[in-house]
């Protein structure tokens, strides 16, 4: 059945974080669709048939700036599926689709359905940050909240660790690669439609969600001869360390960073950095340039002027480090980027940092830094890889996710796994890396928190490299060791970034963290 548009108008009403600042709110200053229902779904003998909303969380039907999961993603086939499949599902039930990119037109959704409340709302979280499901979740009808996977991922996980620590009782959340899984989920409306409470139509989700998770495979993972430093001999290492914040940083723990781990955090102006980039070597980064040609195992949408531009930086970060004594350089390359102050990503030259051992690290993220700055350490050399990860109930997973990764994750005297030269996947541009990391191997994943003396950890064995399009160009896929449901509750309070090295370092972080006498908190 086919279905008029009308359109909801109405400013920006996004939500603009680290990584919504890069396209303003241009990107949701395009009004929001709405699509209403048809006369038949509203009115007469069909009235009382289940009637749920259907909101998708987007900045529009067609991106129009950079996000997961990416610029120019069309997204008007993907909803028409979900819907479809939706309502082949639940034939007893009509779905109002409606789109909103942030709280002022969900609160336009709202206040409209007042003349004729549905039964309860479905809300896909299709973009990282739109906040909308908050206010559907303020109706207190019982919400089902959806992750598009790769899309609004971000979003998704922090906004539902936020419900589960605020105990919100009527918001259910599906997080499957599996459309079946949100079949069913859709299905326990029926719970309220007949009678039941909200409470027991979020505890039926809650319980498919358990069933349909598979149970853990086999976590023995393949012999890794890691002999990792001692606490003392760490907490020694760390403080020859230094770490560069280029172009600001986040969040505000230089302090706690010095303090508890006894590592200085210099502040560089892109200035700096842009000027060295102008005045290297240009003969010294074609010669570069030509070795990832050789050593790359496919190079799609880069051209050849853009690899020797990424080379220059590559130098550029060597030289800004020599020049200051430092280890360890952290760059707000959104921010430089999109703002005109760098030309090219560094996404090239961390990867080159961090398959020599030292550190390069996304975003200016210092806590994700100064975790990467301890674990390399420990490691003696192994490089930690900083993502935005995703989960997939529908296959146990965790999915790692970001466009810079090692491919040396044994260190740099180990084997070397194949990597490919990409654009950077949000905007399509510059040159970024996929490094397609080894399967079968424990790994051990952390965020230090030096202001709080808290280390968050999970482990997970790798089983596999998603080559899925959309989001960042390297996903790392590992099954998590322990309950996969806790690890949807600390993204709230930890952000999303999580540090992922190669190596069963569980007793090797419980031991510092003794040594440091902080708390570690097991997300899995």
């Amino acid at each position: 059945m086919k279905t008029a548009l009308s359109v909801v108008s109405g400013g920006c009403a996004c939500c603009v974080t680290r990584r919504r600042f890069l396209a303003g709110c241009a990107a949701c200053a395009a009004a929001t669709t709405l699509i209403r229902p048809s006369p038949r779904e509203s009115h007469g003998a069909e009235s009382t048939r289940l009637r749920i909303r259907l909101i998708f969380a987007l900045h529009g039907p067609v991106q129009e700036g950079p996000d997961w999961p990416n610029k120019g993603f069309d997204f008007r086939p993907v909803m028409a599926r979900i819907e479809q499949t939706l309502k082949n599902g639940c034939p007893d039930t009509d779905f109002l689709p409606a789109m909103a990119n942030g709280p002022e037109a969900a609160a336009k959704i709202v206040e409209e359905d007042k003349a004729h409340p549905p039964d309860g709302y479905i809300v896909y979280q299709m973009n990282c940050w739109n906040r909308v499901v908050q206010t559907i979740a303020d109706t207190r009808k019982p919400v089902l909240y959806v992750d598009f996977l790769f899309g609004g991922s971000g979003g998704f996980l922090v906004y539902t660790a936020s419900f589960l620590r605020q105990n919100k009782p009527n918001v259910a959340f599906v997080a499957s690669s599996n459309m079946d899984d949100h079949v069913a989920a859709a299905r326990c409306f029926q719970i309220v439609k007949q009678g039941g409470s909200t409470a027991d139509f979020v505890a039926a989700v809650t319980k498919l969600r358990r069933d349909k998770t598979p149970a853990a495979g086999d976590l023995t993972s393949l012999p890794d001869a890691l002999n990792p430093l001692s606490p003392e001999d760490t907490l020694k290492a760390i403080k020859e360390a230094k770490i560069l914040a280029v172009g600001g940083g986040w969040p505000g723990i230089s302090d706690a960073i010095q303090k508890e781990l006894g590592v200085p955090v210099i502040s560089v102006p892109f200035e700096e950095l842009n000027k060295a980039w102008e005045t290297v070597d240009k003969d010294e980064a074609r010669e570069i340039a030509d070795r990832w040609q050789n050593t790359a195992a496919l190079i799609e949408g880069v051209s050849r002027e853009t690899l020797e531009q990424s080379a220059a930086m590559y130098l550029a970060e060597k030289a800004v480090l020599q020049a200051h004594g430092a280890n360890a350089i952290t760059i707000n390359c959104l921010g430089g980027f999109y703002g005109g102050h760098i030309h090219a990503y560094p996404c090239l030259g961390f990867h080159e940092l961090n398959n020599s051992g030292l550190i390069g690290a996304c975003e200016c993220d210092l806590r994700s830094t100064i975790t990467m700055v301890v674990m390399t350490a420990m490691t003696k050399g192994r490089p930690g890889f900083i993502s935005d990860p995703v989960i997939d109930t529908a296959k146990r997973q965790i999915i790692y996710a970001h466009c810079v990764a090692s491919n040396k994750v044994f260190g740099p005297n180990g084997p070397a796994n194949p990597f490919q030269i990409l654009t950077h996947s949000e905007d399509r541009q510059g040159a970024s890396v996929r490094s397609l990391m080894p399967e079968g191997y424990m790994t051990t994943t952390v965020e230090l928190a030096p202001e709080r003396k808290q280390i968050l950890f999970h482990q997970a064995k790798s089983v596999g490299n998603s080559l899925d399009d959309r989001a960042c160009r390297t996903k790392l896929c590992g099954e998590p060791v322990g309950d996969i449901e806790k690890l949807f509750t600390q993204w709230d309070a930890w952000g999303w970034h999580r540090v992922t090295v190669y190596g069963n370092l569980k007793e090797a972080v419980f031991g510092l963290a003794d040594k440091l006498g902080w708390s570690v908190i097991e997300e899995a």
